[in-house]
């Protein structure tokens, strides 16, 4: 089995040193280089081309944000794993859009880090279990947003009604329910149909049901 090659970036060198010497124990793992700013990363990644590299997020100059992005766009199989002290949400999601295919907190252990690497040097990408319950509640959060943002246009009374037509409702049945005239019902499907950019019932059902309806009501 081929050795991951691994570059360790971190502005102290003493947090440089520990990692190599934890690292070098692994069998599979070879350190080929250490940098102590993003900008000596960088240039380490273009000549050395490693398989990880292992970086601090807080960098001087150049955050290790900024790096990583540089490196997942130009040399796409190399994977980043960002380490930092904090799990601060900004940062982690800032990481995630960067390109890095882990996240780990410091304070992680040594075994735990050597898994790390090893599931990332397969392809995988993984996050420290201190952060992935926040992952999933922003993604929550994100398709909340998204689904409420799909009825944005809608009035009230239209998504009531569109509720009713979900529901395979007549226009009369609408009517009766809702306290409206037939002919206010009418107007209300068209306009519906015309904001969602629908042509018929059917698909407005559709669109309504795929979107959670009843949960915005």
């Amino acid at each position: 089995m081929a050795k991951q090659r691994i570059i360790i970036v971190d502005d102290h060198e003493v947090v440089r040193l520990g990692l190599k010497s934890l690292l070098e124990r692994h069998p599979h793992f070879e350190v080929i280089g250490e940098a102590g700013t993003a900008k000596e990363a960088l240039e380490q990644v273009e000549r050395l081309l490693p398989d990880v590299v292992l970086m601090d997020i807080r960098l001087p100059g150049t955050s290790g944000i900024e790096a990583c992005e540089e490196i997942t766009k130009n040399f796409p199989e190399i994977r980043v794993i960002m380490l930092t002290s904090y799990a601060e949400d900004d940062m982690l999601f800032s990481a995630i859009r960067a390109g890095a295919s882990g996240y780990v907190l410091k304070q992680i252990g040594a075994e735990d880090l050597m898994r790390a690497i090893e599931a990332v040097g397969r392809g995988e990408a993984l996050l420290d279990p201190a952060v992935t319950q926040r992952v999933f509640q922003e993604v929550r959060r994100a398709v909340k947003e998204e689904e409420a943002s799909a009825f944005s246009t809608l009035s009230q009374q239209e998504k009531h009604v569109l509720l009713l037509v979900s529901e395979g409702r007549t226009n009369r049945e609408i009517a009766k329910a809702l306290f409206l005239g037939e002919g206010t019902v009418r107007n209300y499907v068209s306009s519906i149909l015309s904001k969602l950019g629908v042509s018929n019932r059917a698909e407005a059902a559709a669109y309504a049901v795929e979107h959670s309806l009843r949960e915005y009501l």
